[in-house]
């Protein structure tokens, strides 16, 4: 079975996973769009089972109710490298897809919230949208 390990920016923090994601997505919600600065955010699930470590000194950010989660990131360096939601998905783990720079996942097939996607950003038509 596959194993990947995501990294942070500098390197201080990391979680490794074994197997494929469960639910591979860009999100163009305005909370992925925060959380990564860019025009969406590239998420990752894996069961919980599957989250075989992670290290490093990871903060966390968390917001609190129904729609609420747990971001995890470097102390260090300030990327955000895991989360954990509380309504969504709730028995697996985020990871965020372009931590996975040498061990790169496949491309997502889901385009999340799209109906704010970035006019301008052109995804493949054979991809699933929400």
């Amino acid at each position: 079975m596959t194993v990947r390990t995501a990294r942070c920016c500098c390197g201080d923090c990391s979680i490794t996973v074994e197997g494929e994601p469960s639910l591979n997505a860009l999100c163009h919600c305005t909370s992925c769009r925060r959380r990564t600065g860019s025009a969406f955010g590239w998420s990752a699930y894996f069961p919980d089972e599957r989250v075989l470590a992670k290290s490093g000194h990871l903060e966390v950010y968390a917001k609190e109710g129904d729609g609420g989660y747990r971001r995890f990131f470097c102390a260090r360096c300030g990327t955000t490298l895991h989360w954990k939601s509380f309504g969504f998905l709730p028995d697996q783990t985020g990871v965020a897809g372009g931590c996975f720079v040498d061990d790169k996942l496949p491309e997502p097939n889901l385009s999340a919230q799209d109906r704010d996607r970035c006019a301008w950003l052109s995804l493949p038509s054979a991809w699933l949208r929400t």
